[in-house]
């Protein structure tokens, strides 16, 4: 098997060298396998991240389906999967907050041509070489950020106001709600967490994200639990895609964003360029960085036209897909085709779904975000463990672009002052 090593900075997409090889039947049985069985894990997820966003459930679908397909097939990596991520939750939710789904829109389109431009420049590798303890640090930092954002719906709580964007007056705002707990919607939420958790020690080839949420849509509705639910709150999904269209632009709205859509950017090549890399360590093939940014950002670009959120590279699926047994991008193109299918057939049960479910199944994935054995072994080293906690710790506390610029200053200084040490002790 080629490992790519010597075309990986080519600009030619993965599925054009796939199809140059040779592509038949059982490469599209293999592939139509692991498609459907990742659009299976997608279909909750995409969601759930949608709702946890700030944002209606469909556009986690639309997000899926249009920027799936693009990254799988304009993408420089074989198995990718793309789609929105649970690490933009809290961009994507600060930025609805502020300027709305119209903002919310241009901040994607803008990242999108800018990840494009960051890939045709050739700087993926550069973007590579954020310090591993940066990575862990906003990463466990948007685990905890996402987990508190989850309490809300998790428990039914009923909040006085509008609920806080930062993760200390949130928890305030939560800890005076308390008193309208809702038994029914936390027994929903931590029963999906409990079979998800526990299908995957027991049974983990099964779709347990999917199990959990069916289940409870069935046991909230043949019960009558009173529960939030997607239709009580979003009034439904609508069965297909809308039609493409530009968000509005103006001069003052673009200048606005602008902080947002350069964070949007810097997260979304890290999470792809490191799920793309996940991916070679499970395969033995190498990506190609700065295609797979282009195709990236064209994605973003795709999924802002059809009122999508953020697209990026998802390690969770793309491993998934990679199980499955995948053979090409034509897996990944397959899996954005069933979703779609999904909204056309069965777009009106979705209405059933309860909020606390979804928060349920998001809870699961703050906990699988933490990389808690990692976070524990960067911090046997204090170099490295100030680095991690200062990205931690700004990223909670005010948000990912001052928990990266402090992580990454942080290690430069580290960095110099070793450079400096080394050249002292020479005689």
């Amino acid at each position: 098997m080629p490992d790519g090593t010597a075309t990986s900075n080519l600009y030619r997409p993965k599925l054009a060298t796939t199809l140059k090889e040779g592509y038949g039947l059982g490469d599209l049985r293999g592939d139509a396998m692991a498609g459907l069985t990742v659009a299976i894990l997608a279909l909750p997820l995409s969601m759930a991240i949608a709702v946890a966003s700030g944002v209606s459930p469909d556009r986690g679908l639309y997000t899926a389906i249009v920027g799936g397909f693009l990254v799988s097939a304009l993408g420089g990596s074989r198995y990718q999967i793309g789609g929105p991520a649970g690490a933009f939750i809290v961009l994507v939710s600060a930025t609805v907050a502020k300027f709305g789904i119209e903002g919310l829109i241009l901040t994607v389109l803008l990242s999108g041509a800018m990840l494009a431009l960051v890939g045709l420049l050739r700087l993926g590798s550069l973007i590579r070489h954020i310090p591993h303890a940066v990575t862990v640090g906003f990463t466990a930092g948007i685990a905890v950020t996402i987990l508190a954002s989850q309490i809300k719906d998790l428990a039914g709580l009923k909040l006085a106001g509008p609920e806080p964007g930062p993760v200390i007056p949130k928890l305030a705002a939560l800890g005076q709600a308390l008193a309208t707990l809702n038994p029914a919607a936390l027994a929903v939420g931590v029963g999906v967490a409990a079979v998800i958790l526990g299908l995957r020690r027991l049974k983990p080839s099964l779709p347990g994200m999917l199990i959990a949420v069916v289940a409870a849509t069935l046991a909230a509705t043949f019960l009558h639990l009173p529960v939030e639910t997607i239709g009580s709150r979003f009034g439904g999904i609508p069965q297909g895609l809308p039609a493409p269209q530009l968000p509005h632009l103006s001069w003052s709205l673009v200048v606005a964003v602008l902080p947002a859509a350069l964070s949007f950017t810097l997260l979304g090549g890290l999470e792809s360029l490191l799920s793309a890399k996940v991916a070679d360590s499970m395969t033995g093939r190498v990506h190609r960085s700065n295609m797979e940014l282009v195709a990236q950002g064209l994605a973003n670009v795709g999924s802002a036209l059809f009122g999508g959120i953020a697209v990026t590279g998802t390690i969770a699926r793309t491993a998934a897909n990679i199980r499955a047994g995948a053979r090409s991008p034509v897996a990944g193109m397959l899996h954005a085709v069933f979703i779609l299918v999904f909204m056309l057939v069965a777009a009106p049960l979705a209405s059933y779904v309860p909020l606390a479910a979804l928060a349920g199944l998001l809870v699961v994935v703050a906990w699988n975000m933490a990389e808690r054995r990692e976070f524990a072994s960067l911090m046997t080293n204090w170099r490295a463990g100030a680095v991690l906690l200062a990205t931690f710790g700004l990223t909670v506390a005010h948000d990912l672009m001052a928990g990266i610029i402090a992580g990454c200053g942080l290690a430069t200084l580290f960095w110099a002052a070793s450079r400096v040490h080394r050249k002292l002790k020479r005689p």
